[in-house]
């Protein structure tokens, strides 16, 4: 089940979080995203990922490329020590509930301990992210701005392509490739199966895209009011507090409600995805699970060092 709610049409749920939100994430499941092999590698590379990501969007002067290395190298030096005992706590429960078969309701479980883990994540982030954000200057911003702009030319072409096979074909590879990630190579039938409910969500590529929208001209506006505003850190702090939940929570009633009817979606097929899996599918996700699992408590015993 942790690879079904990971991957397919579930993958929409994360792609509604707000960029920040959606970077953190990203950090903190590496261990989720990557092969065995890669993860321990990976993750000790992440401040320099973290900052080269930040500096792409932002363009980082001065001082604050300092600043920003110092609150990266911070964050991630706590996330190794706090959080990573606690993704392998998590693996271990999904390794041992992985044999059996799924509810929607256990799904849903998932995703509430996902978006819980990003939650905290986010929070010990906000200090640091406050003190260099609060005073980018009118280039930075539009430095920000031009980024969004090539992010969305992206993402029109990942997710509205002009003919319908070829969305649907999109759609599908997008859910198989963290599914099989987990759990193996599905077979023909497996495949067809998962296509079928691929194509019955509900995740509307025009309307999250134009909600991204929304979310980014929030953005530029609350940094360019911290700006013009010169902010203090604790200011800062509680704007971009009410910017995540924006983000996170719709002010749009409308989308609101579209995005419930997505997680619920989500939580079924993740379950449903699960169950068509064989036993011998099962066993190798216990067995990618558990070199997850030792890969967090190797990196969380180097905290310190």
């Amino acid at each position: 089940m942790p690879g079904a709610i990971i991957g397919g049409p579930a993958t929409a749920a994360l792609q509604h979080m707000h960029g920040r939100c959606r970077l953190l994430w990203l950090l903190c499941c590496a261990l989720l995203m990557t092969g065995c092999s890669a993860v321990r590698l990976g993750y000790n590379h992440a401040p320099d990922l973290a900052y080269w990501w930040l500096d792409g969007y932002v363009d980082f002067k001065g001082d604050q490329s300092e600043r920003a290395h110092e609150a990266i190298d911070d964050w991630f030096q706590w996330h190794r020590r706090v959080e990573l005992p606690v993704y392998a706590g998590l693996l271990a429960r999904a390794r041992e509930q992985v044999a059996a078969p799924a509810t929607a309701e256990q799904a849903c479980q998932w995703f509430e301990e996902a978006k819980l883990r990003v939650d905290v994540a986010l929070e010990r982030a906000l200090p640091g992210a406050a003190e260099l954000v609060r005073r980018l200057s009118p280039k930075q911003l539009a430095h920000l701005e031009h980024k969004y702009a090539e992010i969305n030319e992206e993402l029109v072409d990942n997710y509205l392509q002009p003919r319908a096979e070829a969305r649907s074909r999109a759609q599908l590879k997008r859910a198989l490739e963290p599914i099989e990630m987990v759990y193996g190579r599905m077979s023909s039938s497996q495949r067809e199966r998962i296509a079928v409910l691929a194509a019955s969500t509900p995740f509307d590529p025009e309307r999250w895209i134009a909600e991204r929208h929304r979310r980014q001209q929030d953005t530029l506006q609350t940094l360019a009011r911290l700006s013009a505003e010169q902010a203090s850190v604790s200011q800062a702090v509680e704007a971009l507090r009410a910017l995540a939940q924006r983000s996170r929570v719709s002010p749009i009633d409308e989308y609101r409600a579209y995005q419930q009817r997505l997680i619920q979606f989500n939580c079924g097929f993740a379950a449903e995805v699960h169950n068509l899996t064989t036993p011998d599918q099962r066993r190798a996700a216990a067995e990618q699970l558990k070199d997850w699992e030792d890969d967090a408590r190797a990196l969380a015993a180097q905290a310190g060092r």
